[in-house]
């Protein structure tokens, strides 16, 4: 199948879980990346690019709804933004081949924890809303580094502290918007200092563009799928597909596999 027609599919049903359950863009598409070759910083960053687009898309459709709780937004926010920061010059300083495998046990983690909560229904109770600004910092951190984890990690964590469901998705996934641009900007800077080379970037040039058009065509949709498909299965979905990807790269690097 061509590049790009492949990715824009991974887009487009990486958006619609996302949207659906306010988190997995950026893990399902930074995992497929990974799995077709791209050296970890090239795929954080062309993934935070595609997030730009679908962030927009998916932020105004969250304020037209008043889905957000603007309360909670700017704290998320400013942490998210500074967390990111931080994790962008992490993550470029460190050769790929270095850093790949405990990108891969990060993801295999999420994957599984994501698989627990779909078994368990369980909510977690691990940060009160007042710590929302050092929520935002993790969240932003780990979404650098592994190219998505801001939304498994800040998501389901305020939903468990016991904020509203659709406030949480609202809020979170409107504050990704501006924690994708600090991130971008980081990586862009870190590309203009020398710190690294981004010419993966342009090698994958066609990965970049089905992300960023297949997730602007799920966005303005996401809410409908919600109402059709129950959480639980999308849940289930998204963890048994990261497990998938993350053991099979486990198997590539132990030269296991192809």
């Amino acid at each position: 199948m061509d590049v790009f027609l492949l990715f824009l599919l991974v887009g487009l049903l990486a958006q619609i879980v996302d949207g659906a359950l306010g988190m997995a863009y950026g893990v399902i598409a930074n995992t497929v990346l990974l799995a077709f070759g791209v050296p970890p910083a090239a795929a954080s960053a062309s993934v935070h690019v595609a997030k730009i687009f679908t962030g927009a898309a998916s932020a105004v459709s969250h304020v037209m709804h008043r889905n957000i709780r603007w309360s909670l937004f700017w704290p998320l926010a400013a942490g998210g933004m500074i967390g990111g920061v931080v994790g962008t010059y992490v993550l470029t300083g460190i050769p790929g081949e270095t850093i790949k495998p405990f990108i891969l046990l990060y993801l295999l983690a999420i994957g599984i924890w994501v698989l627990w909560r779909a078994a368990r229904d369980v909510r977690l109770r691990l940060f009160p809303l007042g710590w929302s600004g050092p929520l935002g910092f993790v969240g932003g951190l780990l979404d650098a580094i592994g190219g998505g984890g801001w939304g498994p990690t800040v998501t389901s964590t305020l939903v468990g502290a016991g904020t509203e469901p659709r406030r949480a998705i609202g809020t979170v996934n409107t504050a990704e918007l501006l924690v994708t641009v600090a991130i971008s900007a980081a990586f862009l800077t870190t590309l203009l200092t020398g710190r690294w080379s981004g010419g993966a970037l342009e090698n994958h040039a066609a990965a970049l563009a089905g992300l960023i058009i297949g997730g602007v065509i799920a966005a303005p949709f996401a809410g409908w799928i919600t109402k059709r498909v129950p959480a639980r299965l999308l849940t289930y979905g998204v963890g048994v597909l990261i497990v998938i990807l993350a053991g099979y790269q486990g198997l590539q690097l132990a030269g296991f596999a192809p």
